[in-house]
């Protein structure tokens, strides 16, 4: 995905770069919203689809479509925190066993130090400045470990919010399958066919759930809204399958 040149110039500019990096590492939690939209609208809508593919009334939908939507968004929500936390514990735990390390064999840390970064390119006098220059502060060293050792970030994330953007993604895109069924339940006749209507809904909403991940990898919009599309769709349409499979237990 290009980016506009000038734009890049302005942001590397030395007081643009002092800004950005003064900010300290940023949390992002994309990944938590994304994963919450696509699977709020995907379990929602799955619901929905398998309830009217079994040949259930529309009550039943709204029924147990707001059934998974709280408790399915809930547990995800959850999930996800305690995920989260669990890495931020980790994370504690191995920098503090790095402190402990560093206290009980500097010379054998500051020789991972000294591989890491002969691996990276750095040789005889550079190198040992740089040894030099990461060993002097201790947060600043057990950091480069934490990092280039066990592949994990700096700095912690916010478990809580990893999980209220889980469970804000979840209900706000999870509401969109019901809310034709809502409509024509409170004003019947509104929507001539409830079910393509939410069809429609749940695949632009797949769409632009994609579309949103595209600003920050590095893929055209138009892509990875096809590609969230189409797993969604696959997803939706297995769901619709299951009903209509089984549609004989509810007419039995």
């Amino acid at each position: 995905m290009k980016q506009d040149a000038e734009k890049i110039k302005q942001d590397h500019t030395p007081d643009a770069i002092r800004r950005r990096l003064g900010r300290g590492e940023p949390n992002n939690y994309l990944k938590d919203f994304v994963y919450g939209g696509m699977d709020g609208t995907v379990t929602t809508f799955a619901v929905a689809a398998g309830a009217i593919g079994a040949g259930l009334p529309s009550t039943v939908v709204i029924i147990l479509g707001l059934a998974n939507l709280l408790a399915d968004g809930f547990s995800m929500a959850v999930g996800n925190f305690l995920g989260t936390k669990s890495e931020n514990e980790m994370r504690e735990r191995f920098r503090l066993q790095e402190l402990e390390h560093i206290d009980i064999t500097p010379g054998g840390e500051r020789e991972e130090i000294r591989q890491i970064y002969e691996k990276k390119g750095f040789a005889g006098a550079d190198l040992e400045r740089a040894v030099d220059s990461i060993t002097a502060d201790r947060e600043r060293w057990v950091k480069t470990m934490l990092r280039e050792e066990m592949g994990l970030s700096s700095g912690p994330h916010s478990a809580l919010k990893a999980g209220l953007a889980t469970f804000a993604a979840f209900m706000l895109a999870g509401t969109v399958p019901l809310i034709v069924f809502l409509i024509d339940f409170f004003v019947p006749g509104t929507v001539k066919r409830p079910f393509l209507a939410s069809c429609l809904l749940t695949g632009f909403t797949f769409f632009l759930v994609g579309a949103l991940k595209s600003r920050f990898v590095s893929q055209s919009w138009a892509r990875s809204g096809a590609e969230t599309l189409i797993i969604g769709g696959m997803a939706a349409a297995l769901a619709y399958g299951v009903g209509v499979s089984l549609k004989f237990i509810v007419s039995s």
